[in-house]
């Protein structure tokens, strides 16, 4: 049987299996917490874009700030994709799985110096500049550099995504992008920059979109833009359209990849520009279902008002549920019998808002297993050593195998690279 609104899961008998995994016995090997990857649902994902795009100019750039691990990078370039990063680090990474730097798309606030100069030695595909300040800078280090940048200005459409605000990115007062109505004389200035070669136009309206209107809003006003701006002779090769669709955690009911794609294009077409290139940053909705993090129960703490089951994951682990008030849901990797209790779900760090999941209906024990589900974007790659503690391992599945991608970290790595102060001092 498979799980309602998880078909990426499925239980033979009691046990829960990822693809053909199961995750108490890879629990058992290998410790907790635990991420655990689907190739399979990764893959899959992406197909549903690219099926969609099939015949037309694009470039599929997965936004790897979601999940950076090498072996998720390594799958999705051997299914394609390019990258979507913002920092040298992530640069750093796509060239250690060798895709090169021609399928890469800058994006961010606060690129540095030291950052545009190796983007640009390694020769990435675009800049996404956010800024007249940031224009201005990779203009002079492109010119120091012998070069052009290749550039596509991120502009704010300011569009509401109905998203959490923390996540929401094109609004007039978020931090991101050039304002709609600055940005044909930022694209002015550029095209006057010696250093700068204009390619295109970028937007990205935030994360967790589960609704086609504030992407179809959004495309109405970039492509407005990109009328005005090639009648002033500037003319933009590719229209950048960013990523942040929604998954299901609970009872979220976002569009299909394929759905959301066919309408963008449809847009396309009806104004006039069927034949520009398109380019995506997908990020949540490739490897977000993909993902799962394993935890055992240590101590059940009854009490009057609130019942607590301890877990050895902690926010240090997953911070979504504590930074977002996120719902994900959790449920037993080996199912037993009785009735359910309610439970708070929390962890062991020193933290009142450390806690998973709050008032979750749950038969469990001391020792058993819990999978915190759709973990697999926005999990690993924001935690961190808070308490001291290391970060969990990651394993990756794909059918019936499974891989560890990444080792859990010791206690020793944890001081790696501090310095006591030396007693003669």
């Amino acid at each position: 049987m498979t799980l309602p609104g998880a078909p990426w899961l499925h239980r033979r008998g009691r046990t829960l299996h990822l693809e053909g995994v199961a995750l108490d016995a890879l629990a058992r090997a290998h410790g907790t917490p635990l991420y655990v990857y689907s190739r399979g649902v990764m893959r899959e994902a992406v197909r549903r874009y690219a099926d969609a795009l099939a015949g037309r100019p694009h470039l599929l750039c997965y936004a790897m700030k979601a999940n950076s691990n090498l072996a998720v990078l390594q799958t999705l370039a051997a299914e394609g994709c390019g990258f979507d990063i913002v920092s040298a680090g992530e640069l750093e990474r796509v060239l250690a799985v060798g895709v090169p730097a021609s399928r890469v798309v800058f994006s961010g606030v606060g690129k540095t110096r030291a950052e545009m100069g190796r983007a640009l030695e390694a020769g990435v595909r675009c800049f996404n500049v956010e800024s007249l300040p940031e224009l201005d800078r990779l203009d002079e280090v492109a010119r120091a550099h012998g070069t052009r940048a290749p550039v596509s200005l991120r502009v704010n459409p300011d569009v509401d995504a109905r998203t959490h605000p923390y996540i929401s990115t094109g609004l007039r007062d978020n931090k991101f992008g050039i304002a709609h109505d600055e940005a044909l004389a930022a694209y002015r200035r550029a095209a006057e920059r010696a250093g700068i070669a204009v390619q295109g136009i970028d937007c990205h309206i935030g994360s967790q979109i589960t609704e086609l209107a504030p992407y179809l809003d959004a495309l109405d006003r970039v492509l407005d833009l990109v009328e005005a701006v090639e009648a002033a002779g500037i003319g933009l090769h590719h229209v950048d359209l960013g990523g942040g669709l929604g998954i299901t955690y609970a009872d979220e009911q976002p569009p299909g990849a394929d759905a959301m794609v066919r309408a963008l294009l449809a847009r396309l077409d009806a104004r006039g520009h069927g034949a520009r290139e398109v380019l995506l940053e997908p990020g949540r909705s490739i490897v977000g279902n993909a993902g799962v993090l394993l935890t055992e129960v240590q101590y059940l703490k009854p009490g009057p008002h609130k019942n607590f089951c301890i877990v050895d994951a902690a926010m240090n682990d997953l911070v979504r549920p504590a930074m977002y008030g996120a719902w994900m849901d959790i449920v037993p990797c080996t199912e037993r019998d009785g009735a359910a209790r309610t439970w708070d779900v929390v962890g062991p760090v020193c933290e009142s808002g450390d806690w998973l999941g709050r008032d979750r209906p749950l038969a469990v024990r001391p020792g058993d297993v819990l999978a915190v589900l759709s973990a697999g974007a926005y999990g690993f790659v924001m935690a961190s050593n808070y308490n001291s503690r290391p970060r969990a391992a990651e394993v990756m599945v794909d059918g019936d195998r499974a891989f560890v991608v990444r080792e859990r970290e010791r206690i020793e790595d944890l001081w790696r690279g501090e310095r006591p102060w030396p007693d003669d001092a």
